[in-house]
């Protein structure tokens, strides 16, 4: 038998195999303990040699060769053991995630099936009945009552106009009522063709073709970004610390930071390669190509004190209403420290839209941080500085467009004035191509700059400093108190506000544009909305707005669009009557600042008077005018509350073209080279197309406000000599 065989067969196989175990080398206790002990080092001092945990993981040839000399290893056999050891850390942290996460999972779903329990035992505090089912918020429920409610609106609407012989509009008791017919300014009781457009007779559009067309109380929330995390908030304020202190330095800096243009404005801009040696950051020594710098600064002194000017920047409230024409929203994040002694040391986190007032350009929206600190007995500084931009991503702004540190320093004066330096610095990432028409407005900074900032403010400031001076003031000759001024001044400032609000660009009001016809030039953009809010006039508003280049100075263009002696050369709705101003508020040092009333002339049926504000400044003009009754202008006269006065502005905003070398003036003027001195000038109306909210639009009432704004170019080139 072969047993003998097969056994010694056996053997020399068992030899064989204790052999290759025998050639697996494992390290020694030792050797591991080295092994970890160097790994686990860099984990060890990560928070204070975060270098040496980005090398030590991944060794280098030469680190390797030093570990393998000193274990007894090989090169080869040091690199596999660290990368094994960086998978099971890798495998460790994925394993606590997936166990954090698990528990956040399940802490939820309890908090979800906590609130469907309380939710089937909630009480009506009315009637103190049983809830309601849980298919009564059906969407397509609420859709179907919601189109039975309009068509039930529409008809009663329509049984009561027959009876009252006349449009019925859908407005409080006591408020003054307003219909498409409002614009004309009644120069004549047969000049009235022009508001056929406005009818419903047309063939109807869905309001949802253009964009814009919800109501107010439809629109879509602002997406604001999350509050500060307490892990978030030691950086932050280190942030705004050294925010703080670079604001204060390029404040005070001379003439090596800051370039003055040539020209004689006095405007200074930012030395951006000076300003990148002086200020260098860990990290940031090289800015991309597709990155626009914008920095300026300016002075000036305004008619308020300091603690006053700290209130209105730290407050979001204030902060619109003294800059209408470039803060189109604003709101507080949070506040992560109340000031000390008043609003010293404060620090909030807000968020912003800036705007330019054209249908053209879309607004800027930033997040950042405004700190104030009270530096001495009546010297205050306000720093502003962008957060980091993973968090700008909650709420879609712009990647890498971001506010640097900017602010302003404030120096009471011993006569209720304040010295303000404003410094403004962007760093902004065009995503979409500026027109030719506000390329050199915005390249050259004028846009945002801080020339416009402190502009606004003086006359925000003024416009204060007027309203407060009007106890002492005794009646016009219009016979209109100081009751009725302030009255006047606060129906004013709502109107432009509003119109403010209604020429913004921003995701939630789109603007539609609208093929010109043949021969024209003109590009008009169109938006709808319905109108809901109290001091508005119900139903659905259309807005159309166009923006041209005049080769005359803006200041020029100014005078002529304000004065109401020639009113009548570019306003299409006076029908070629004069224009006579019935009262005038001033509420500013320079004439243009003021609020005027008009009336027309040589009018059978005079029943509607015009509120018109202008003001201007080294920046820009604005002209704004809208239309009230005989009954509504009574009320604000008589010193009433003017909030209830349904109000439709309309107007126009001047810019100059920002064209470097070009030189101002009356008409159309040249610089030494050639260049045209010009102005960007946006023409807007609004226009009541039915007091019917589920009212549809029509082809007509585009058509209409569309000439309405060709025509008003038109005459404003032929009166200005533009050809």
């Amino acid at each position: 038998m072969d047993f003998g065989d097969d056994q010694e067969g056996g053997s020399e196989s068992q030899q064989q195999q204790q052999q290759r175990r025998k050639r697996y080398h494992r390290h020694t206790p030792r050797q591991i303990q080295t092994l970890e002990a160097y790994a686990l080092t860099p984990f060890l001092l990560f928070f204070v040699f975060l270098r040496m945990f980005k090398e030590c993981p991944h060794p280098d040839e030469n680190q390797r060769a030093q570990l393998s000399r000193e274990l007894g290893l090989e090169a080869r056999q040091i690199k596999f053991w660290f990368q094994n050891r960086r998978t099971q850390m890798k495998a460790q942290h994925e394993r606590a995630d997936n166990c954090f996460l698990r528990a956040e999972n399940d802490k939820i779903r309890c908090e979800n099936i906590a609130m469907r329990e309380a939710l089937k035992n909630v009480i009506c505090p009315t009637c103190g009945g049983p809830p309601v089912a849980e298919d009564y918020f059906d969407e397509q429920k609420l859709r179907m009552e919601n189109a039975r409610l309009k068509e039930e609106l529409d008809r009663v609407a329509s049984l009561t106009s027959k009876f009252l012989g006349r449009p019925y509009t859908q407005m409080p008791q006591g408020m003054p009522q307003m219909s498409a017919s409002s614009l004309d300014l009644s120069m004549g009781g047969g000049h009235h063709h022009h508001h056929h457009g406005l009818g419903l007779g047309g063939p109807n559009l869905d309001l949802d073709l253009l964009s814009g067309a919800a109501s107010s109380s439809e629109m879509p929330q602002f997406h604001l970004p999350p509050p500060v995390t307490e892990m978030e908030r030691p950086a932050m304020a280190g942030m705004a610390t050294r925010a703080m202190d670079e604001v204060i330095r390029l404040a005070q800096a001379g003439d090596h930071v800051w370039v003055k243009i040539p020209g004689g404005d006095g405007r200074e801009i930012l030395n951006v390669e000076t300003y990148d040696n002086i200020f260098s950051k860990p990290g940031c020594s090289f800015r991309a190509a597709d990155l626009r710098v914008e920095g300026s600064r300016d002075s000036a002194l305004v008619c308020m004190t300091a603690a006053a000017l700290v209130e209105v920047f730290m407050d979001t409230s204030n902060w619109m209403e003294f800059f209408p024409s470039i803060v189109c929203n604003a709101r507080t994040v949070d506040v992560l420290v109340n000031g000390v002694n008043g609003r010293s040391e404060s620090l909030i986190l807000m968020y912003e839209e800036l705007h330019i007032m054209t249908p053209v350009l879309p607004t800027r929206e930033l997040s950042f941080l405004r700190y104030c600190r009270q530096i001495d007995q009546g010297l205050w500084a306000i720093a502003d500085v962008s957060v980091d931009m993973q968090r700008d991503v909650h709420f879609g702004a712009p990647p890498r467009s971001r506010r640097l540190p900017s602010g302003c320093l404030i120096a009471d004066m011993s006569n209720g004035y304040s010295k303000v330096t404003w410094v403004e610095h962007m760093e902004m990432e065009d995503k979409v191509s500026t027109g030719p028409l506000f390329r050199d407005i915005v390249h050259s900074g004028a846009a945002f700059g801080a020339q416009r900032w402190l502009g606004a403010l003086q006359r925000a400031c003024e416009r204060c400093a007027s309203l407060s001076s009007l106890g002492g003031m005794h009646a016009d000759i219009a016979g209109v108190t100081a009751e009725g001024r302030r009255s006047m001044m606060k129906l004013s400032q709502r109107m432009v506000s509003s119109f403010c609000a209604s020429m913004t660009a921003s995701q939630h009001h789109q603007w539609t544009h609208m093929s010109g016809t043949a021969g024209n030039d003109v590009c008009v953009r169109v938006s709808m909305h319905r109108n809901g809010d109290p001091g508005q006039p119900n139903g659905v508003v259309l807005s159309a707005a166009t923006s041209v280049w005049l080769p005359v100075a803006s200041d020029h263009v100014f005078a002529f669009v304000r004065d109401e002696s020639t009113r009548s050369q570019w306003d299409v709705l006076t029908h070629g009557n004069q224009v006579q101003e019935v009262s005038r508020i001033p509420n500013g040092a320079n004439p243009g600042n003021c609020i005027s009333l008009l009336r027309g002339l040589q009018s059978s049926q005079n029943s509607m008077l015009v509120v018109q504000e202008s003001c201007t400044d080294a920046s820009g003009s604005l002209v704004v005018y809208s239309p009230i009754d005989i009954p509504a202008a009574n009320v604000v006269m008589s010193g009433e509350d003017p909030s209830g006065i349904p109000l439709l502005p309309s107007g126009f905003t001047i810019w100059p073209d920002g064209r470097s070398g070009a030189v101002g003036g009356g008409g159309a003027s040249t610089s030494a080279g050639g260049q045209i001195a010009g102005s960007v000038v946006t023409v807007a109306f609004q226009i009541l197309v039915s007091s019917l909210p589920s009212s549809k639009l029509n082809a007509e009432s585009i058509a209409t406000v569309s000439d309405l704004i060709n025509n008003t170019v038109r005459n404003l080139r032929n009166a200005l000599n533009c050809g």
